[in-house]
């Protein structure tokens, strides 16, 4: 199972967003304190919609902690930063993808130390960085392609109609 981190995450919608998007790809959430909102919020349970339920979601009461319950986690680190595009990596099925908070991203303290694993998504002129949910969207689906979108539905079908031949 692939494993999405948010690193003290800020705003509530963003993070029930990405728990939606876990629960469709069947992927862990693992959030990193301290969180910009508390876990009851009513806009984090309207962005995850009737999906938050249902997400596999751990919580950690800082990345020391988060380390330390996850010792041999290989982890990529999503940085406007980084050396390397997210497309450039082989993802292991059970590796884990740490994003930033909305206002500042991963420490630089934490990426000097993760510079082979460090990922981003290239971007046009001085574009600071794309919306947290949509960069987890990103580089989660690249990485649930590379695995050959395991255990997921890959036919769809019509409610009402059927498809032409």
């Amino acid at each position: 199972m692939l494993n999405i981190v948010l690193y003290e995450p800020e705003i509530p919608a963003n993070t029930g967003n990405i728990g939606r998007t876990c629960v469709a790809a069947n992927t862990r959430l693992h959030l990193i304190e301290p969180l910009g909102f508390r876990l009851d919020e009513k806009s984090l349970k309207r962005a995850g919609m009737d999906y938050w339920k249902d997400l596999d979601v751990a919580t950690y009461i800082n990345y020391q902690d988060f380390m330390e319950k996850n010792p041999d986690a290989k982890i990529y680190m999503a940085t406007t930063k980084a050396p390397n595009v997210y497309t450039q990596i082989q993802y292991e099925p059970d590796c884990f993808l740490m994003f930033g908070k909305e206002s500042g991203g991963i420490p630089e303290e934490i990426l000097v130390k993760h510079k082979e694993d460090a990922i981003r998504i290239p971007m046009v002129g001085d574009t600071r960085s794309l919306n947290l949910g949509n960069s987890v969207a990103i580089v989660l689906y690249e990485a649930l392609r590379q695995n050959g979108f395991s255990g997921m539905n890959l036919e769809g079908c019509l409610h009402r109609l059927e498809w032409e031949a």
